[in-house]
C-alpha cells in the first residue's frame, strides 16, 4: 500500500508541472472593430460541472484600454460578462449542458489611442475535480495531505470514466447512423439498377413494336 501511494505522489509530482496557464497579448482596438478582433479560447464541459476560469492580466485603469471578458457556451447560455477587467480575476460557474464554451476578450481603446503596449493575460481554466478548492476540503474535513490528494485523483479517475462512457454512447451513435445510411444507400443502388434495367428492357421492345410497324423488321 505505502508503495502505491509512493507511486502515485510520484506521478503527480512529475505531472503537476506540465500544467501551465495559457499565456497571450492582447492589443487594443477601435470599439468599432473589437467584434472582430475577439479573442476567445474554446473548452468542453460536460453537463452539471464545475468550472473556474482564472485571467490575470496587467496594465491599469485609465491607461487608455479596456478589457472585457464573456464567458459563454455554445447553446447559448452566459455565464459571466464583466468589464474593464484588470488584475487577477476568478470566475466560478456550473454547466448548464454538454457543451463548448468560449472565454473571450476584447480590448479598446478608451479615448485617445495610447502608446503603450498590449495587454498581456494569463488564463487558466479548472474543470471538475480540478476546479475545487482541495486546501479547504483538506481542512474542512481534517484530511491528510496524501488523502485530499487521494481524493482528487479518484475523482479525476471518475471524471475520465464517465467521460469515455460519453465518447463509447456517442461513438455507438455515431456508428448506428453509419450502418443505418449504409443500409439506405444499398436499397436506394439496387432500385436504381432495377428502375434502369426496367427501362432499358421497355425500350428495346417499344424499338421492336416500332420497326415492326414500320416493316424494317
Amino acid at each position: 500500500m505505502d508503495r502505491i501511494l509512493r507511486l502515485l505522489t510520484l506521478l503527480v509530482a512529475v505531472i503537476a508541472p506540465l500544467t501551465a496557464a495559457l499565456k497571450f497579448d492582447l492589443h487594443p482596438v477601435s470599439p468599432h472593430d473589437a467584434a472582430k478582433y475577439e479573442r476567445c479560447i474554446r473548452n468542453f464541459v460536460a453537463d452539471k460541472q464545475l468550472v473556474v476560469v482564472t485571467a490575470i492580466l496587467d496594465g491599469y485603469r485609465g491607461d487608455g484600454q479596456r478589457v472585457d471578458m464573456h464567458i459563454r457556451d455554445a447553446m447559448g447560455n452566459d455565464y459571466h460578462k464583466p468589464k474593464d477587467v484588470v488584475g487577477e480575476n476568478r470566475y466560478a460557474f456550473t454547466s448548464h449542458a454538454d457543451s463548448a464554451f468560449d472565454v473571450c476578450f476584447e480590448n479598446t481603446y478608451t479615448g485617445a489611442q495610447t502608446t503603450s503596449g498590449p495587454r498581456h493575460v494569463e488564463l487558466d481554466i479548472d474543470i471538475g475535480a480540478d476546479a475545487k478548492d482541495w486546501s479547504a476540503i483538506q481542512a474542512g474535513e481534517k484530511l491528510k495531505p496524501i488523502e485530499a490528494e487521494l481524493r482528487r485523483i479518484e475523482e479525476v479517475v471518475g471524471e475520465i470514466v464517465t467521460e469515455m462512457d460519453y465518447l463509447r454512447a456517442r461513438e455507438q451513435k455515431l456508428r448506428d447512423t453509419n450502418e443505418s445510411t449504409n443500409e439506405r444507400v444499398k436499397w436506394f443502388a439496387f432500385g436504381t439498377m432495377g428502375m434502369l434495367v426496367g427501362l432499358g428492357a421497355w425500350q428495346v421492345v417499344y424499338l421492336r413494336a416500332y420497326f415492326r410497324s414500320k416493316h424494317l423488321i
